[in-house]
C-alpha cells in the first residue's frame, strides 16, 4: 500500500512538473526580468545623458554670460580710453594763446635769432619747450617757422609743421594753419602726423563752412588710417556733420 501511494505521488509530481509553464522569453531569448532590467538600464543611461547635456548647456550659458560681461567691461574700458584721448586732443587743440605784447614780440625775435645759431635738434627742442614747458605760444609760432625755414628736410620738419599749424589753428588763423597741415599731408606722406593733419584740415573745412570738404578729409583718414586714434576722431566728427 505504501508503495502504491508513493508511486502515485511520484507520478503526480512528475505530471505537475511537466505541466508547469516555462518562463516567458523575449525575441532575443531573455526573460521578462531581463527585458525589464535592460529597459531600466536604457532609461537610466538616457537620463544620465540628458543630465550631462543639461550640465553642459548650463556651463555654456554661464560662459556666454561671462563673455558678455567681459565684453561689456572691455567696451567700457575702450570708451574710457577714447574719452581720455578726446580730452587730450581737445586740450592740445584748445591751447589758449596769450595776447601779444611788445616785450613778447621782442622776446620772440630774440628767440628766433638764437634759434638760427643753434643746431637742428636744439632748435626744434627750443621751439617745443616754448609750447610745452614755458606756455609761450606766441613766441613758439616764429620759432617753428624759423626752424622750418632753416631745416626744411629735417626729420623734425613734419612735427614742426604740425605744431605750427596747431598754434595757428588755435588763433583761428585758418589759412596759415591749413598751409602747414597741407605741407605735412603732401610732403611728408610717411609721417605719423599725417593722419592727424588730415583731421585738422577737416576741422578747418568745418569751421569755414565747407562740410563736403570736411567729410572728404575725414573719410580719407578712416580709409588710410583705420583703427588709429586719428580715425576714431574722424569718425566722431563725421557723426556730428
Amino acid at each position: 500500500m505504501k508503495h502504491a501511494v508513493l508511486s502515485a505521488a511520484i507520478i503526480l509530481v512528475a505530471g505537475s512538473a511537466y505541466a508547469a509553464p516555462a518562463p516567458v522569453s523575449d525575441i532575443a531569448g531573455g526573460s521578462t526580468d531581463d527585458r525589464v532590467s535592460r529597459l531600466e538600464r536604457v532609461i537610466k543611461a538616457k537620463q544620465q545623458n540628458e543630465f550631462q547635456m543639461q550640465q553642459r548647456l548650463e556651463t555654456l550659458q554661464q560662459e556666454v554670460l561671462d563673455l558678455r560681461g567681459l565684453s561689456e567691461q572691455q567696451s567700457y574700458q575702450i570708451e574710457q580710453m577714447l574719452q581720455r584721448q578726446r580730452q587730450l586732443y581737445e586740450d592740445i587743440a584748445n591751447l589758449s594763446a596769450k595776447p601779444a605784447a611788445p616785450v613778447v614780440v621782442n622776446a620772440a625775435a630774440s628767440a628766433t635769432t638764437v634759434s638760427s645759431s643753434l643746431g637742428e635738434t636744439a632748435s626744434y627742442e627750443q621751439a617745443v619747450n616754448l609750447v610745452l614747458k614755458e606756455k609761450k605760444y606766441e613766441e613758439a609760432i616764429p620759432a617753428f617757422a624759423q626752424f622750418i625755414q632753416n631745416y626744411p628736410n629735417s626729420t623734425y620738419a613734419p612735427n614742426a609743421n604740425y605744431w605750427l599749424g596747431q598754434l595757428l589753428y588755435n588763433k583761428s588763423e585758418f589759412v596759415g594753419a591749413a598751409k602747414a597741415f597741407t605741407t605735412v599731408v603732401e610732403k611728408y606722406t610717411d609721417s605719423g602726423k599725417r593722419g592727424e593733419s588730415l583731421v585738422k584740415l577737416g576741422m578747418i573745412a568745418e569751421k569755414t563752412g565747407d562740410k563736403a570738404k570736411a567729410k572728404a578729409f575725414y573719410q580719407k583718414v578712416t580709409k588710410e588710417y583705420a583703427n588709429s586714434a586719428a580715425a576714431r576722431i574722424a569718425l566722431q566728427q563725421l557723426s556730428s556733420l
